[in-house]
């Protein structure tokens, strides 16, 4: 199971995943290459699907992919959030199953998101989750 992330009072979301993405490659060597992080605020559904997901995704990273490199990407649009996070480690062939997964679903599912997850044995697996605004953003 992941730590929980949240953002401490006073931080933004890129502020928040600024700092977990340093302290989670500080602890596990595993480098992180940040692609892209919000310019603005996420309402805090989905901040909170974001930050639950990506814990859950950066714990498959440092438990199973064998990856020294992570790559993630954070974006706010005009249809709403959606989170990128590629490994370059062994990847996987066939459906992606496991409790990380099912635990990302939930998250994103509470949000109205959905979740993607690719792999490809030797090539890495690439997580994608999408979180759309709604009328209560």
């Amino acid at each position: 199971m992941s730590e929980e992330l949240r953002i401490r009072e006073g931080r933004s979301l890129a502020q928040a995943l600024e700092e977990h993405l340093a302290d989670w490659s500080g602890r596990t060597g595993i480098s992180v290459e940040i692609w892209a992080l919000p310019t603005h605020d996420a309402p805090p559904r989905l901040a909170r699907a974001v930050l639950a997901t990506l814990g859950e995704a950066l714990s498959n990273v440092e438990r199973h992919s064998g990856a020294k490199l992570v790559s993630i990407a954070v974006t706010l649009g005009s249809s709403g959030l959606r989170m990128t996070v590629s490994d370059h480690g062994r990847g996987f062939a066939g459906p992606a199953e496991g409790r990380g997964i099912s635990a990302m679903r939930v998250h994103l599912n509470e949000a109205g998101g959905t979740l993607s997850v690719n792999g490809v044995p030797g090539g890495g697996t690439t997580v994608t989750a999408v979180v759309p605004w709604n009328r209560r953003d």
